[in-house]
């Protein structure tokens, strides 16, 4: 936790702001290492393992995009692996494998993707005309660095600690408890709009419109955060002309557009979806230009300039002095139109952002040319206990108020780092207003995701017992789901303690496996599906997930699964899924299965003592939670030994003799 910069000290803030921005350069470093490690001074072939390339392609489609730049549709031979790193958003570059030209002499042309389906791509380029060299030999796709995100959060970092008697400097002074947070009376803040929300939800969307600088929505596991959210919009553009919602995944911006367009809310989708809807791409700016009453002269003038750069593009290189000079005029002539055509477009995308009521993009897309101009009275960030404490000062640059939302106990965000993350980096905007500002944080209390005994140890934990179990799912077990499952607790700790499951170390890893847990953990599985019929609940099907902290234990579950027909086909259905706590991440399933993986004589238990991590992956189950583990390594661990303290306390402790 960070200290509490008090307002006798001017310099504290400003001290702590140079010190993210000092990590953020390690990270950004620390990042590129890690790329140039996997895409450098290797072949095409281990790139294109890798998910780093795709080779070869053939550009099926040039089109003109905004500012007269190319747009080219790649496909790749459906041939190749479906796995691939290749996302919206991501920079990538054209590149022509020449022979006698390889590594960093390769040609290139770079660009950024913005569609992705399963063999085509769409990259936007930063050139005008489609180079010579693309017809001189095979061609492939390559992804690049991302500077871009790193350069738009130390500007905005620049922006917020130069910010001087004005409402950044005011707002960054509440935000990181330099000032108290102001709020008018929550009585006030009369709501217009009838919802099903509950007390505690109300009361956060109440706090939000009192909020004159920040406010919070702390949203623990299935207490409907994004629900209240999209109600706390709502209202407020019922107050406001134009309002920014933000998240750091592409995923949840996505999720607050499509719910957001559900009400009926007029919403622009900055940047490409990674989700494909039709709802979805309705509101994408790119959609709105289209169906705006000048698009179809924008789309003549762009066809016409395609034209002549065609016509232009068939005198080669042996032609007289007139030939050279019908090419000029007619390049130039493509050239005017193009001109013209992006001052129309910009006057269609002014026209639809002047009418739009909420603006939704990542938060380096509010950093997006189209829109960096614009202010807002207020900025929404969710998903911001998950996001770098630089990459929420983006939007909050632009913004007069602040509401953030999220849930601190749960997963923190990504850092490559080590030592970024261990000095701070992984300390988020969230936490900081949070610990420094409590009253500026309302609770979700009502959750309606898990059985109430899979929720008190998490509740007792990291919610101080405030949470409380909807009466819909207080007693949701699995014999609730069908009378056919034998009578069973919620909960089950299955100890291997004393049964010598001991892990397994991989040399050329920090990885570590445990095959006799996961067997252990297979069978249990495989006993309480017995009683399942799948033909009886083709509305609802039971879904099931396997955790593992590691990925040598993930790549061992997952092979014996496919190994165990009645698991294997529960796959096939994607109705069982093996992953990561992070894969599972705002996600839920009926039953969660966690194997705990270590088990040694000196009680190291390595990532578990991330207990926000456990956290996450013991509220994703709905009706049963089955973890397995060795209680001698696990109870050293003030946490586990809660944990285990709490499994004998309700009587869902088993020992693994219990199996035999």
């Amino acid at each position: 936790m960070s200290e509490q910069p008090t307002l006798t000290d001017p310099y504290a803030l400003e001290k702590e702001l140079r010190k993210v921005q000092a990590l953020l350069k390690l990270e950004q470093q620390e990042d590129l290492e890690q790329f140039k490690i996997k895409s450098a001074k290797t072949t095409i072939a281990e790139r294109q393992h890798r998910g780093l390339t795709w080779y070869p392609v053939t550009i099926t489609k040039e089109e003109i995009g905004f500012g007269g730049k190319l747009v080219l549709e790649l496909e790749r031979p459906a041939s190749q692996s479906s796995l691939h790193l290749f996302q919206v958003g991501r920079n990538a570059a054209l590149f022509g494998n020449i022979p006698n030209r390889a590594g960093s002499d390769r040609p290139t042309l770079n660009g950024v993707i913005t569609a992705v389906r399963r063999n085509k791509i769409l990259l936007a380029t930063n050139k005008e005309d489609l180079p010579d060299w693309v017809d001189e030999g095979k061609l492939g796709v390559d992804l690049t660095f991302d500077e871009v995100s790193y350069r738009e959060m130390d500007y905005a970092l620049g922006k917020v600690m130069g910010a001087y008697e004005n409402r950044l400097a005011e707002l960054r002074d509440v935000l990181l408890g330099g000032k108290l947070a102001r709020f008018r009376p929550e009585a006030e803040a009369t709501l217009y709009y009838p919802s099903p929300l509950n007390e505690s939800q109300l009361a956060a969307v109440r706090h939000v419109l009192a909020a004159q600088d920040v406010a919070i929505i702390h949203g623990p596991p299935g207490t409907g955060k994004t629900t209240t959210l999209v109600q706390a919009i709502i209202e407020t553009i019922r107050r406001e002309r134009r309002v920014l919602v933000c998240a750091p995944s592409n995923t949840a911006v996505d999720l607050l557009t499509e719910k957001l367009a559900e009400r009926g809310v007029n919403v622009i989708r900055m940047g490409n979806p990674s989700r494909v809807s039709d709802l979805l791409l309705e509101h994408t700016l790119d959609a709105q230009i289209m169906g705006h009453k000048s698009y179809s002269e924008l789309k003549s003038m762009r066809q016409t300039a395609e034209q002549y750069r065609d016509m232009a593009g068939k005198f080669k290189r042996h032609f007289g002095w007139e030939e050279r000079e019908q090419r000029r005029l007619l390049k130039e002539q493509a050239h005017q139109l193009l001109q013209e055509s992006d001052q129309l477009e910009r006057y269609i995308t002014e026209d639809l952002l002047d009418k739009v009521q909420v603006i939704t993009c990542t938060l380096v897309g509010a950093g997006n040319r189209a829109i960096r101009h614009l202010t807002y009275e207020t900025v929404f960030i969710d998903e911001a206990a998950q996001a770098l404490e630089p990459g929420c000062w983006i939007p909050i640059t632009r913004a007069n108020r602040v509401v953030l939302a999220g849930d601190h106990c749960q997963l923190p965000p990504t850092v490559k780092s080590e030592q970024a993350a261990r000095d701070g980096l992984r300390e988020t905007l969230f936490e900081k207003c949070i610990q420094r500002q409590p009253d500026v944080a309302r609770m979700l209390e009502v959750q309606y995701r898990m059985h109430e005994q899979i929720m008190a140890f998490s509740s007792a934990q990291f919610y101080d017992n405030k949470l409380v179990a909807h009466a819909t799912v207080r007693h949701a077990d699995l014999p609730d789901y069908d009378l056919r499952f034998a009578p069973d607790l919620a909960v089950e700790f299955l100890d291997t303690a004393g049964f010598g499951f001991q892990e397994v170390s991989l040399a050329e890893s920090r990885s570590v496996a445990n095959p006799e847990e996961a067997d252990l953990l297979l069978r249990r599985l495989t006993e309480l599906l017995a009683a399942y019929v799948p033909e009886d609940h083709l509305e609802d099907l039971l879904t099931v997930g396997v955790i593992a902290p590691y990925r040598s234990q993930i790549n061992y579950l997952k092979d014996r699964v496919e190994e165990t027909p009645e698991l294997a086909e529960m796959t096939t259905h994607r109705l069982l899924t093996v992953g990561t706590v992070d894969a599972f991440q705002g996600q839920e399933r009926d039953i969660i299965c966690v194997s705990m993986t270590r088990s040694n004589a000196a009680g190291e238990i390595g990532f578990l003592s991330d207990i926000r991590r456990m956290n996450v992956g013991m509220t994703r189950a709905r009706r049963k939670l089955l973890i397995v583990g060795d209680s001698s390594t696990l109870g050293r661990h003030p946490f586990y030994k809660d944990f285990l303290d709490y499994v004998e306390r309700i009587g869902a402790y088993r020992t693994a003799w219990e199996m035999q």
